[in-house]
């Protein structure tokens, strides 16, 4: 990720991001690698990964926001959810799937894992159903009743183990 695409006095502007930390390499799965290269297939001649049908260049922030509208349209939600929302979304999902926290923040091109936590996640009810049955299950085990073990008998009344291949 080194390029971002902003409007500026009413043109497209490419520009580096607006931190060092959000110039990154990111790592994806087989799968996503080859929906890239079947989707860039269909335009092999033009570096940009996703054209604008209409101009061949950049979209435009304008016109990602009115397809995600409509996109939202089209899936039944009706709620307000802007694109940046997606980030949110994806960076709860990871978390709740065990992806850590500093790796997640790498990805996503923050400055700590910290401030991935405080602006980008948001508790499930799952995680929270999860996280009670965690500390349900240390509790449990914390203040069980244990039985102690009983000492060993003395070496003259030990059973004897015969080994398996004396066994006829």
């Amino acid at each position: 990720m080194n390029k971002q695409v902003t409007r500026m006095e009413g043109e497209l502007d490419v520009t580096e991001p607006k931190t060092k930390n959000s110039v990154r390499k990111v790592a994806l799965s087989q799968q996503a690698v080859d929906l890239l290269v079947q989707e860039h297939e269909q335009h092999p001649d033009n570096p940009i990964l996703f054209p604008s049908p209409r101009t061949g260049g950049y979209w435009s922030p304008d016109a990602v926001s009115r397809i995600n509208r409509k996109l939202l349209k089209n899936a039944g939600i009706e709620e307000h959810v802007r694109f940046h929302d997606l980030r949110h979304t994806f960076a709860t999902m990871a978390i709740s799937s065990g992806v850590d926290v500093k790796t997640l923040s790498s990805m996503l091109g923050h400055y700590s894992a910290g401030f991935t936590l405080d602006t980008y996640t948001h508790i499930t009810n799952d995680m929270q159903r999860g996280a009670a049955e965690k500390i349900g299950g240390f509790m449990e085990s914390a203040t069980a009743i244990t039985t102690p073990e009983p000492p060993d008998p003395p070496k003259e009344s030990r059973c004897k183990v015969i080994p398996f291949e004396k066994v006829g």
